[in-house]
């Protein structure tokens, strides 16, 4: 596929006024101004956007997408194991339906990849997986499994065992309880390194990864406090983690600053509901962006709904954060803190086609998305209006394809 006569936002240089962007199968190519297109390439599928914005994918770093599913109610809702505080053996992949409604909706407004996973009742919710948004079999979709073992600090947890009676009630009871499981994982690695296991043990396995610093510990924190805390335990236990919500982290920015893990503001597009998001602001991503933390950010769908990343982004800009820096903090940034910026996040040769094309800037209300390419397929045409839900989604662009070429027969 070739995409001519576009204003190309790479995000990892200055935009290109009028540029191209080439595709072959699955993967980006090319990308250059319209003056160097070599156009010996015959027999392509050309796009003509016509000035239109060409980014990559945009990319939602927190969500509970296909697990806290829409109009389903507790049937649906697979987002919370609240029998145990700590179950870091679920695993998201096995409760996503690729089928939830939202998913279509985040393609249609550009976002061709999320992380999602457990939510925050838990100590311990489990593992997340970062996947396309794109397909029927989550195994095909996902490009990273587990991507993060997800934690929680703060109300949730201690709402949801106080009222049972159990640990951790407080939050001093809920820093110990992690702490203890960490503790066991690390003692669990030692007896493995030195061949003293007779058995894998299924509860403490999936922390190996964490311990290794391959995937990171991905920390549900609002209050200042908590931030603390997590970063506290973070640097005992020499693990990787990333701020999620951070409501307050712009209160100890230099903290946050210091300890140099990323943080995934939000969402700020929603009530004050619990006494730890009363400072919720979008100028918290402005403050961290200047202070040069690394930001994404999130939605936290279905709490905001995940077709409103990019004006989350834009009511930050509204609040003083960079424009450039609003768009990278739903495509680079992410895939950053995600780790998967080797795939995505960022219009460059060898990374996987996942391309959004605008009217103009989606971080402004009252820009359409016009395509939205996944793996280098057209899942999304803006451009036809009669698309419903029903007929395209779970389907592929090849599948699309041959139903429009039934369809002229």
């Amino acid at each position: 596929m070739l995409i001519i006569n576009g204003k190309i936002f790479t995000m990892t240089g200055k935009p290109v006024d009028c540029g191209y962007v080439r595709t072959e199968g699955e993967v980006i190519t090319e990308v250059g101004t319209m003056s160097s297109l070599d156009r010996r390439h015959k027999g392509e599928e050309v796009l003509d956007v016509d000035g239109a914005w060409v980014m990559p994918g945009l990319i939602e770093a927190h969500a509970h997408i296909g697990i806290s599913e829409e109009k389903w109610g507790a049937m649906g809702d697979d987002c919370n194991e609240q029998t145990s505080p700590v179950t870091p053996a679920l695993r998201a992949i096995d409760a996503v339906n690729a089928m939830d409604p939202a998913f279509h909706d985040a393609i249609k407004a550009g976002i061709t990849s999320v992380m999602t996973g457990p939510g925050s009742a838990n100590i311990v919710g489990g593992q997340f997986v970062f996947m396309k948004t794109q397909g029927r079999c989550v195994d095909n979709m996902a490009l990273l499994d587990p991507a993060a073992m997800k934690a929680a600090l703060g109300e949730n947890p201690k709402t949801v065992y106080g009222d049972q009676g159990k640990c951790p009630s407080t939050r001093m009871g809920a820093a110990a309880l992690l702490r203890r499981t960490l503790t066991e994982a690390v003692q669990y690695r030692k007896d493995k390194e030195r061949g003293r296991l007779d058995r894998e043990d299924f509860d403490i396995e999936p922390w190996m990864p964490v311990l290794q610093k391959v995937i990171p510990l991905k920390v549900h924190a609002h209050r200042a406090d908590d931030i603390l805390t997590t970063i506290r335990i973070a640097k005992e236990f020499n693990i990787d983690i990333t701020i999620d919500h951070g409501t307050e982290a712009h209160l100890v920015v230099d903290e946050v600053k210091k300890s140099g893990f990323p943080v995934i503001v939000g969402t700020d597009l929603t009530s004050r509901s619990k006494l730890e998001v009363q400072n919720m602001s979008f100028k918290t991503n402005k403050i961290l962006a200047e202070a040069g933390v690394l930001i994404a950010v999130t939605t936290d769908h279905p709490v905001a709904l995940i077709q409103y990343l990019p004006l989350c982004a834009g009511l930050a800009v509204k609040e003083g954060l960079p424009m450039e820096e609003g768009l990278k903090a739903i495509t680079i940034n992410p895939a950053k803190i995600c780790r998967v910026e080797q795939r995505v996040g960022s219009l460059e040769a060898g990374k996987d086609a996942d391309i959004a094309i605008f009217t103009g800037n989606p971080m402004e209300i009252f820009t359409k998305t016009l395509y939205t390419i996944i793996d280098g397929e057209i899942i999304y045409n803006g451009m036809r209006e009669e698309e419903s839900f029903s007929d395209t989604q779970g389907r592929t662009g090849k599948d699309m394809k041959k139903n429009e070429q039934g369809d002229n027969q």
